[in-house]
């Protein structure tokens, strides 16, 4: 990599707040786990919900960033979604599901337990 390249790259991090995050949530898109249209509306509803709580493009304790995946390597009961560093693995994230996710986990630090099927904290 060039110095040019790393000084573009060090820009876009610093514009996206990477180092000021505190969770890293990944969800997948299906179409394996779920409707393809599923996992989309579920990934909207994720974005409207961590941008109207001021908690994507943030620092603070709940500061906190978002991926879309095509396959967490589950493919079943989705869409899928894990939560870093607690490594917390959720079924069934629908688009109706994710505001109530955002309030008891991300907001409370509670994850919603019905809906956890796996644990692997870094």
């Amino acid at each position: 990599m060039t110095p040019e390249e790393r000084r573009e790259l060090a820009a876009i991090a610093d514009k996206l707040l990477i180092g000021h995050f505190h969770r890293h949530v990944f969800l997948c898109l299906g179409p394996t786990c779920c409707a393809s249209e599923a996992g989309e509306a579920a990934w909207d509803a994720l974005k409207r919900e961590l941008k109207d709580r001021n908690l994507s493009l943030a620092a603070g304790p709940a500061a906190c960033y978002r991926t879309k995946v095509g396959c967490l390597r589950v493919c079943k009961g989705g869409p899928v979604m894990v939560v870093y560093p607690e490594g917390t693995w959720y079924a069934g994230m629908t688009a109706d599901r994710v505001p109530r996710f955002v309030e008891e986990h991300l907001v409370g630090g509670r994850p919603v337990e019905d809906w956890v099927f796996a644990r692997n904290p870094l």
